[in-house]
């Protein structure tokens, strides 16, 4: 924070301070009296008087000092460079402390870089306590090295001295090694030089064996890769005699093998190198040319994009490479430090006392967390919300009050320099490595910089929200891709819906789409019947085999629980009747080669994720058909491992209903324009106080508070290589027949009903498109049927998107047009 800033707020202290003791303060003089009196007394305070330079600079000036002096002292002890006064010095410590004073130069030199690296609390105190500590050891190891002189040896004290640990080893050496002898000693000196790298580094012991492991692994790895490339050295020898036999092998592939191509040939011949120096066969090839040549059997050449047909159970997922990490940043803790000390006395400025507990630094926002004094109500931190962004000039803040688990309130002020968090930054994280469901996808960073991993099984719905540029579309984008990244289409299905047409589409052509990318609003519509009746029909499936869920019906069907379904196979009855009718001999009978094997296992049920970038259009389009699959899913699609992502940009009531809320628990409420936007996401208030580009709270079912993240980011180019590498496998996309299908003479965009048509319904349109009035009472006028009647035709109307949706007492909108019910009649 700025100088002048600090001066501002320290001015605006002593503003308020001093209006507090105004002769109109005086007035009520009533209040005094009881117990609330005391409290409410004014207290004189005093204001803390601002830190000169040095004091701001401390830790710095302290360190550049360390630094010079070992460079000074190199230049006297090492080089004899300093002259009278180098000399003079060296001198003076080979008497105090003996041959350490060669490690002094690295000592000062090492303490002032800790200083430097320090930058979140720098204590030269410990610092220097450390290198005493340090010196004293080695001062200890030189007395018991050299032993202790004395005043009847022939060599003068001082020369002993010098060539041992000094004075210094001389006091703390000799007592010792009189008590407990040279190995007690020596091993009490190790110790204190170990307690004394700890004390001057601030690394605890954990830290440090850590560091030492990972030393070890990184020296260890080297070395067997010098190892490996020694080996591959050592078989480069037989690389001229592999060469010699390579014509010869070509020779016995036949005239099929080279008519293929050149890639998929060089491709055989690294699959041959690789077999010959595994097995030891080799030596006893006899290949003579002239022999007549034996029948070859077909080679197996690899898969070819676009041509051959893509192998069940040999996917291979994208490398992590793909991919672009970030750079971590780091935060100034000193300017941190001061805004915390400015947020306390704003607070203070307004009678409310707290103490600063501490702070946690986000990719976003920092926490700053805070205890109230006693009598504090929280309400009053609360209200203060705006007082606190104008003292911590940000344009907003967001209060937790209290923070859960903690008897704190948070204070979330957004970071002057944001931390961008990228995809490949949570996927490789620890949390990311440890999940092993398929559908646990990156959703971001905490405020205390964890990567956060969440299930959308255990969701198992969600639903996304937020204004424009808030990052609605990158947290989809990075959640397909978290897919995609560790998933393969036998696991996960997806089916995407994109109204708006350009967010999703560059993810055709890809394996784990269960049809192409779906634009049309009709078309969407029907591939949202559709995942009713797949919902169902694995319903079935699972009772059939007395399943709860899709996970356990999996498993059971890796491991061969559960029969074949259906009956055997015709071929199979004709062969028995057969049998039992001419022999088992005759000739008429089928042979075991002819007839199909046992009935097929049950198909394995991949997860299926359906994702629906702008739910807004869509209701715009069909809201009662919309609204209907997608409450049905919502209510009974989890223990079939059918999953909903639900986006829009307008969370209004009309486009969120109460019935999809009620569904669907768990929200994603990015950056919106007003609170009651943010009540309608996430029941309370909060959104409204985010700051945008990904800037996110998200609320789970397993919990009412919601949990601050920031989503990351994943660029188009990276997602459009995760494209490539699936593609690159072959497979295509069948598009699913029931999503096709489509009357396209309805406005709706939803089938035909054939089950519950009627004989008036033919009237009934003609009747409301040419008169564009949609009323239930005038059906049963014009019709002369009753008011059950002309309600369940109007019911049908709006099936067949002739009509909108009821609107109380009002006429209903008619939605199809005289043109267009002529164009219908006349097909």
């Amino acid at each position: 924070m700025s100088p002048e800033f600090a001066k501002a707020g320290s001015s605006l202290l002593d503003t308020v301070v001093t209006t507090k003791h105004r002769p109109v303060a005086k007035r009520a003089p009533a209040r005094k009296t009881g117990s609330r009196g005391a409290h409410q007394a004014p207290r004189r305070r005093v204001t803390a008087p601002e830190p000169s330079i040095f004091q701001r600079h401390a830790a710095d000036l302290w360190a550049i000092g360390l630094i010079t002096l070992g460079v000074l002292l190199a230049l006297a002890l090492w080089g004899q460079a300093l002259g009278p006064v180098g000399h003079a010095v060296d001198t003076g410590l080979a008497t105090l402390v003996g041959w350490t004073r060669i490690i002094l130069p690295i000592v000062s030199a090492g303490a002032g870089v800790v200083l430097l690296i320090e930058r979140e609390r720098p204590e030269p105190l410990r610092t220097g306590l450390g290198a005493l500590l340090g010196v004293i050891g080695f001062c200890g190891l030189g007395e018991l090295a050299k032993g202790t002189p004395s005043v009847s040896d022939s060599q003068p004290l001082l020369s002993t001295l010098r060539q041992a640990g000094g004075w210094v080893g001389a006091l703390v050496g000799h007592p010792l090694h009189a008590g407990i002898g040279s190995a007690g000693s020596a091993v009490l000196f190790v110790a204190l030089i170990f307690v004394a790298c700890l004390i001057a580094t601030g690394v605890s012991l954990a830290t440090f064996g850590q560091g030492v492991r990972a030393a070890a692994g990184a020296v260890g790895a080297t070395l067997a890769s010098w190892w490996n490339a020694g080996v591959y050295l050592d078989d480069a020898e037989d690389e001229e005699e592999y060469e010699e036999e390579e014509p010869v092998v070509k020779a016995r592939r036949g005239k099929a093998v080279d008519d293929l191509p050149d890639e998929l040939l060089d491709e055989e011949e690294e699959y041959e190198e690789e077999e010959y120096e595994e097995g030891e066969e080799e030596e006893e090839l006899d290949l003579d040319l002239d022999e007549p040549e034996p029948e070859v059997e077909p080679v197996k050449v690899p898969a070819v994009v676009g041509v051959v047909p893509r192998a069940g159970g040999s996917w291979k997922l994208p490398n992590i490479k793909i991919l672009s990490a970030t750079k971590q940043l780091s935060h100034d803790m000193r300017q941190l430090e001061v805004a915390g000390q400015t947020l306390v006395a704003a607070l203070e400025a307004h009678g409310v006392m707290t103490t600063l507990l501490g702070k946690t630094v986000g990719p976003t926002v920092t926490r700053f967390e805070l205890e109230l004094g006693p009598g504090v109500k929280v309400a009053r931190v609360t209200s203060l919300s705006r007082d606190i962004a104008y003292a911590m000039a940000s344009p907003d803040v967001r209060i937790l009050a209290p923070i859960p688990g903690k008897s704190a309130i948070g204070v979330e002020v957004p970071n002057r320099t944001r931390q961008l968090v990228a995809l490949r930054d949570i996927l490789d994280s620890p949390e990311a490595k440890a999940a092993t469901h398929p559908l646990e996808v990156a959703m971001g960073r905490d405020i205390a910089g964890r990567a956060v991993m969440a299930n959308l099984a255990e969701m198992p719905h969600i639903l996304i929200s937020g204004a424009t540029g808030a990052g609605k579309s990158s947290a989809i984008n990075s959640i397909i891709t978290s897919v995609l990244m560790r998933s393969t289409p036998e696991q996960v299905r997806l089916m995407l819906i994109d109204p708006k047409r350009v967010e999703l589409g560059q993810y055709n052509g890809l394996q784990h789409l269960i049809s192409p990318v779906v634009v049309d609003p009709k078309k969407a519509a029907n591939a949202l019947q559709w995942a009713v009746k797949e919902m169902e029909r694995r319903y079935d499936l699972l009772a059939e085999n007395g399943m709860r869920d899709i996970t356990g019906y999996n498993l059971a069907l890796a491991a061969g629980e559960l029969a074949p379904i259906g009956p055997p196979s015709t071929k199979r009855r004709v062969a028995e009747t057969t049998a039992n009718a001419l022999g088992a001999d005759h000739p008429a009978v089928y042979t075991d080669d002819e007839i199909d094997d046992e009935p097929p296992l049950p198909e394995v049920l991949p997860f299926i994720l359906i994702v629906v970038d702008e739910l807004n259009d869509l209701m715009m389009v069909a809201a009662r058909d919309v609204e209907d699959s997608v409450v049905r899913i919502a209510q009974m699609a989890r223990a079939v491992g059918i999953h909903l992502v639900l986006a829009t940009q307008r969370p209004s009531v009309d486009v969120i209903t109460g019935v999809i809320k009620a569904n669907i628990p768990s929200r994603m409420a990015l950056s919106v324009s007003s609170l009651a936007d943010s009540r309608v996401i996430l029941d309370q208030a909060g959104a409204e106080r985010l700051v945008g580009k990904g800037d996110m709270l998200l609320l789970t079912a397993s919990s009412n508070v919601p949990r601050r993240l920031q989503a990351p980011w994943v660029s188009e180019k990276e997602v459009k290589d995760v494209v490539h590498h699936w593609q690159a496998q072959g497979g295509m996309t069948e598009p699913v027949v029931g999503i096709e299908n489509i009357l396209e003479g309805l406005p709706g965009g939803v089938e035909g009903v054939d089950d519950d048509d009627d004989e008036y319904l033919s009237a009934a349109m003609d009747l409301v498109v040419r008169s564009q009035l949609g009323s239930t009472s005038m059906l049963q006028r014009k019709l002369r049927v009753g008011f059950a009647r002309a309600g369940r035709l109007m019911d049908l109307l709006e099936r067949r998107g002739v009509v909108g949706p009821s609107e109380g007492s009002k006429a209903r909108q008619v939605l199809m047009t005289t043109d267009e019910l002529d164009a219908l009649t006349h097909r």
